[in-house]
């Protein structure tokens, strides 16, 4: 079976579920559930005897033994029992809740699950098949998933350009469901050939993740499990916290990241060890600024959380380009403390969330002794004149492959659509760090290609003619009611 032919199988069901208030997001949640518990048999009693931890009279067995409400009472039991294990199970199940009460729908879908043999699939089909239901799940707008769901390829891009190499730590403190974890998988099997050492590090020891959300975290666990990553014993990979909260544990060598959209957090991160009483107050004397803006924040979190040749590559929104206050303060300390050098400038339409305008910041961090590590910056204007939509015409890695050329060129300034004077029309340029400081606010906000919707302001009427005209148009407008007015009598 395909796995287009095997999402769509599962997820028919769900229009079934409907009918009694269940979700798309709380039938996925119960999907995971049931997931985990045979895939866990399924381990335990195959070739590779992966112990789960799962007690016999809560495993999958135990399930599809009974039927009716003897199913449902047993499910519901075996959901806060298995929510107080520790481990991946634990948090897996933690505050877990029946949510399909129809007994017979509940017996009908652990049949379903039961009838698939998960394990012997391959990691691809199956971790396929599960990114499959997330990006259905995103596309309902009314659960507000999509919020935590990052275009799959332009996920792909990214990794590309930043090229994780095996016994490297990757690190992502907003991971929803885990969408850069799994591209890194995919590029660092796709471009090596892994020792037995290496395969143990890449389950175990290669990814961090915070998500602040329990159910997205749950999800995010398994998907990770889908694609044999993390023990079912051992400590679980994802952190279900705010990762603003605390200085990072580690220093990493990756952090991949698209932080929350919306500026305004509940939450002040303050850049001093000054005690204060108020519960919503994280202090942070590792950041550069206090704010409340929730995507400065992260950007700050993000560079505390490299190591000394670490890389970074983070989907940020336009307002963190050019805002001034503190946005500024946090632009000039970036710039100064790691080397910003790539920014790709991002089309609307692209994410579920409507009229977001992003871009993605890449930097290093560099060992050199210079004071300030930017020399220049790098920028690819995929927006101006760029048309997307999630439906009809949405973001494909092959719209991003001139970018990825220009960004892995050793001399990128010989990439061929590169801007110059002969070639205004170039969307790849780059600007120096003084010329970057010379600008308000030292805007990293840049475009300089001729936006092909935007008014000709040179060639308008005269504001006096334009007046004239717009009286005109509404006195024919009167005219013609009048006119109707007359008739009617």
């Amino acid at each position: 079976m395909t796995t287009n032919n095997l999402v769509a199988r599962i997820w028919s069901f769900c229009d079934t579920l409907r009918d009694d208030g269940v979700s798309y997001s709380d039938y996925l949640e119960q999907l995971t559930f049931l997931l985990f518990l045979k895939m866990a048999e399924e381990y335990e009693n195959g070739s590779q005897q992966r112990i789960s931890g799962i007690p016999n009279d809560f495993n999958w067995q135990s399930l599809s033994d009974k039927k009716g409400v003897k199913l449902k009472d047993h499910y519901e039991t075996l959901l806060l029992n298995l929510g107080n294990k520790s481990g991946m199970l634990g948090q897996i199940f933690s505050k877990a809740q029946n949510k399909i009460q129809d007994p017979a729908k509940l017996e009908r879908l652990v049949k379903m699950i039961g009838k698939e043999s998960w394990v012997k699939m391959d990691t691809d089909t199956k971790g396929d098949m599960y990114e499959g239901l997330l990006e259905k799940n995103a596309q309902d707008t009314k659960s507000g998933a999509g919020q935590y769901f990052t275009p799959r390829d332009l996920i792909k891009a990214i990794v590309e350009c930043v090229n994780p190499l095996p016994m490297k730590t990757i690190a992502d403190p907003a991971c929803g469901t885990g969408g850069f974890f799994l591209s890194a998988i995919e590029h660092i099997e796709n471009n090596n050939i892994l020792t037995t050492k290496e395969v143990r590090f890449l389950e175990n020891e290669t990814f961090y993740g915070w998500e602040i959300v329990p159910s997205t975290s749950r999800l995010c666990l398994m998907n990770l499990f889908l694609h044999n990553i993390g023990d079912l014993k051992s400590k679980p990979p994802i952190y279900c916290e705010d990762a603003l909260k605390n200085e990072p544990i580690q220093k990493f060598d990756y952090v991949l990241a698209n932080p929350p959209f919306g500026r305004k957090s509940s939450v002040t991160v303050r850049n001093s060890d000054e005690d204060d009483n108020d519960d919503l107050t994280y202090n942070r004397s590792d950041f550069w600024v206090t704010t409340t803006n929730k995507q400065l924040n992260f950007l700050q979190h993000i560079v505390s959380m490299l190591n000394s040749t670490g890389k970074a590559a983070v989907v940020l929104p336009d307002n963190v380009l050019f805002e001034g206050g503190v946005g500024e303060t946090v632009r000039k300390n970036l710039l100064e403390k790691v080397n910003l050098h790539t920014i790709l400038r991002l089309p609307t339409g692209i994410f579920y969330a409507h009229g977001v305008k992003a871009n993605v910041l890449f930097f290093d961090v560099k060992s050199s002794s210079e004071k300030v590590e930017t020399n220049e910056v790098w920028f690819y204007d995929y927006r101006t004149n760029i048309n997307h939509t999630l439906k009809k015409t949405p973001l494909k890695y092959e719209n991003l492959k001139n970018f990825i050329e220009c960004f892995k060129a050793e001399d990128r300034k010989s990439c061929s659509e590169s801007w110059s004077e002969n070639n205004l029309e170039g969307r790849w340029r780059s600007f120096t760090y003084e010329e970057i400081l010379s600008k308000d606010k030292a805007s990293l906000d840049i475009s300089w290609l001729r936006d092909e919707n935007m008014l000709d302001l040179e060639n308008l009427p005269a504001p006096k003619e334009l007046i004239n005209e717009i009286i005109e148009d509404i006195e024919n407008v009167l005219a013609s009611f009048k006119s109707i007015k007359n008739a009617l009598k």
